[in-house]
Order: C-alpha cells, then sequence, then structure tokens
C-alpha cells in the first residue's frame, strides 16, 4: 500500500503554486494528484516518492495534512476495465472513500488510486482476483 498526503489548504490563487515550490524546494517529486475544493479550503490528495519527509516539510510550513494507506490498483488501458474493477469490489461488498485514477509512468498504464477503511481487506482480495498492486 502507498502512503497519500492529504494537505488542507487555502482555496484562493496561487495556493496550489506555494505548496508544489514548497515540494519541489525539498526535492519532493509528486507522483499522483488531486483536488476537492470547498468555498474556503481545499483538499489536495497525493501520492509522492517521500511521502514522510513531505509531511515534515508541509507541517514546519504551517499545513494540517496527514498520512493515509491507499491501494493502488494497475489496470487494463481498454474501454471498461475501471468498471470491471468496481463491479469486482461491489459484488464483495467492499466500500471505497474515494477514488481517482493516475498513470505508471514506468508502463504508461492506467493506475487506480482506493481509499478504504477496509484497504487490507481490499488489496488481498484484489489481489486474490489476480490484480496487480503496486
Amino acid at each position: 500500500m502507498f502512503k497519500q498526503l492529504s494537505i488542507f489548504a487555502e482555496n484562493k490563487r496561487g495556493a496550489m503554486n506555494v505548496l508544489t515550490a514548497l515540494l519541489k524546494e525539498n526535492q519532493i517529486n509528486i507522483n499522483a494528484l488531486v483536488t476537492n475544493d470547498s468555498a474556503e479550503f481545499g483538499i489536495v490528495r497525493m501520492i509522492v516518492d517521500e511521502p514522510d519527509r513531505a509531511m515534515a516539510a508541509l507541517v514546519e510550513a504551517g499545513y494540517l495534512c496527514r498520512l493515509d494507506r491507499v491501494t493502488a490498483v494497475e489496470m487494463e488501458d481498454t474501454c471498461g476495465s475501471l468498471d470491471a474493477l468496481l463491479g469486482v469490489i461491489t459484488d464483495a461488498h467492499l466500500n471505497l472513500d474515494y477514488i481517482y485514477v493516475t498513470f505508471d509512468r514506468a508502463s504508461a498504464t492506467p493506475v487506480a488510486i482506493l481509499k478504504s477503511v477496509e484497504g487490507d481487506e481490499l488489496t488481498s482480495f484484489l489481489k486474490g482476483r489476480g490484480y496487480k498492486i503496486l
């Protein structure tokens, strides 16, 4: 399982640039990123190459953030592959808190990032179904 950063950031002009500049300063590479916004604050979720060091730098800069464990599942780059993955998870009666899709840079294949309170069970189940967990 990957460690994912969840960062609470102000929803204002330039906020993402301040965040990415901080990571750049610390030589931390962003591998996946998704944002969700609200009127005043947004949640930035990202997978980075050095999550613990990134967390320390962000907290030192005054950000409220946390590390979560997520499951990264490689998928085929074909129509319906996400639907098939979600169908298998639904049939197993496992719940997802959220999902986003990125790409594995080395293999150029889609990767589903899955967050579930049942993370260990989800990972084991998907491995048993032949899915490649990164």
